[in-house]
């Protein structure tokens, strides 16, 4: 049974908060000096930014729980919602091609990945599966998809080099995009958002379906809690142990780092619905759900914002470097003062959220 509640605030401040997270270590006021949290493991393991990326899946795999159910709950068919559904994961993918065209659009040299098309790409199949599986189809669907994914990895080998690697550039995943990706990659020989490595990243979308679903079962709200602790626990375990032979890889997105993040990301939903929406307290919350309010509109101003503060030269520097080196006059150490310029760029991002939200315009790429 499926109950239909008001809107999860927890679930719109987690949305937002993930986006100006993303925004922010994006966009470092000096790529140079960056805290280690704030970077990309360059390989295996895992920061604090390898986790916004799956958090954002994951979310997008609840919001379709709570759209969708509630319009096949209106008796709408599912047939009658195909045409939204693709329409909005084209617009999704068309807005990443043009920022990927930013600032010269050089179509000769253009990369046909990126953060935008793998949520285009994870919304449609997530969003179609959701219409047509139960949860336990979409559980098994999951699974078998992480067990072939890794499978595939630690089995077949490199074509061209005659054994199993998992290194950059010389693994499955990467030969795959070498011979089938159109245009460049963002590594040269390698895409962090590849073929092979969209199929696991779909999985992701799938858990935040099943957290949604649960989040709308027929459970009292302190179980919901309980379920998303215990599950998101449990599955951030399996992870963790299952890193042990196929090491947890955001490049690769492989199956443990789905495990882990996914786990990782229901345990803060489970803790945001605890504290917003059981007891209430819905102080700092704000600024996540007016940026969650137009996530992916604001994500891509952030890359034309940048533009201005990245670009603008005044007196042969950018913004950001003169801003950078006038911090560093002053005694702030280099990471903190790049942080605090990433910080301060956000908060420019903040100001059109803030106005779109205040105008009540809502903009569903």
């Amino acid at each position: 049974m499926i109950n239909h509640p008001g809107r999860l605030i927890s679930l719109d401040a987690m949305r937002g908060f993930t986006i100006a997270a993303m925004i922010t270590v994006n966009f470092p006021g000096n790529s140079d000096f960056v805290f280690g949290p704030l970077n990309h493991t360059h390989w295996n393991g895992l920061s604090f930014t390898d986790l916004i990326a799956p958090f954002f899946l994951f979310v997008v795999g609840v919001s379709i729980v709570f759209a969708y159910s509630r319009r096949l709950a209106e008796g709408i068919p599912p047939k009658a919602m195909y045409g939204k559904i693709v329409v909005r994961s084209l617009k999704i993918f068309v807005v990443g091609m043009f920022l990927n065209l930013l600032p010269d659009f050089d179509l000769s040299d253009v990369r046909w990945t990126g953060t935008l098309h793998r949520i285009a790409i994870v919304f449609l199949v997530c969003a179609l599966l959701y219409l047509h599986t139960n949860w336990k189809q979409q559980a098994w669907i999951g699974l078998i998809t992480l067990c072939a994914y890794w499978l595939a990895l630690i089995l077949i080998p490199t074509p061209g080099i005659g054994e199993v690697v998992l290194e950059p550039g010389r693994n499955l995943a990467a030969w795959v995009d070498q011979q089938f990706l159109p245009g460049k990659m963002w590594q040269g020989t390698w895409d962090p958002e590849g073929i092979l490595s969209t199929f696991p990243s779909i999985v992701t979308g799938i858990t935040g379906m099943l957290a949604g679903r649960l989040l709308l079962g027929n459970y009292t709200p302190h179980e919901k809690v309980n379920y998303l602790f215990s599950l998101g626990l449990l599955a951030t375990t399996c992870g963790y142990l299952w890193g042990l032979t196929f090491p947890i890889n955001e490049n690769l997105w492989t199956s443990s780092f789905v495990l882990v993040t996914s786990g990782m990301a229901a345990m803060v939903l489970g803790a945001s619905y605890f504290a917003i929406d059981i007891l209430g307290r819905k102080a700092g919350t704000k600024p996540g759900i007016i940026f969650g309010a137009n996530a992916i509109t604001v994500y891509v101003l952030a890359d034309i914002f940048a533009l201005l503060f990245y670009g603008l030269k005044i007196g042969g520097q950018t913004l950001n470097e003169r801003a950078v080196q006038g911090m560093m006059g002053l005694g702030i150490v280099p990471e903190l003062a790049s942080m605090l310029y990433a910080l301060f760029f956000t908060a420019m991002n903040f100001i059109p959220a803030y106005w779109l939200y205040r105008k009540k315009i809502f903009i569903k790429l």
